[in-house]
């Protein structure tokens, strides 16, 4: 199953909006803490509405907590940033992957940049810095789901 990770998520409608895509199409969530905001149910829920009950999301109280989660589980992380090494529809996706989001204000810091098994990007038109991250992020899963069925 394909995984959405959401590292240190700072806007709550952003973050809403991809777990009611990960709800609609079938994937998990992992959320790395700390986040800009309170992640109670109470508050993912204005902007997740009823979706929230068909997502499965493990919340995560640091960055090192992830990781020693993800290398128990042997799952390749992929790093969706501006500065990635390989546009995403170029890249080979296969079952089980996390693709990684950043902070909507700050992205990932150079030791998730080094952690990640892959960086990938979404192509833009010169002199554009960046899309909204749950544009990107639903881009880069469709793709993904794509390619691994």
């Amino acid at each position: 199953m394909l995984r959405l990770a959401l590292y240190q998520p700072d806007i709550p409608q952003n973050t809403g909006t991809m777990l009611r895509m990960a709800a609609c199409l079938g994937l998990t969530v992992e959320i790395i803490e700390p986040a800009g905001f309170d992640v109670s149910d109470r508050h993912l829920r204005r902007s997740g509405l009823d979706y929230l009950d068909h997502v499965p999301i493990t919340r995560h109280r640091s960055w090192d907590a992830f990781e020693a989660w993800r290398h128990s589980e042997n799952i390749r992380l992929v790093l969706a940033t501006t500065a990635g090494a390989l546009p995403y529809t170029q890249f080979g996706f296969r079952d089980g992957d996390c693709v990684l989001m950043g902070r909507e204000s700050a992205g990932v810091p150079e030791s998730v940049h080094a952690a990640a098994d892959a960086r990938v990007f979404v192509p833009m038109r010169p002199g554009m810095r960046s899309l909204n991250v749950a544009v990107s992020a639903a881009m880069i899963v469709g793709e993904a789901l794509r390619q691994s069925g």
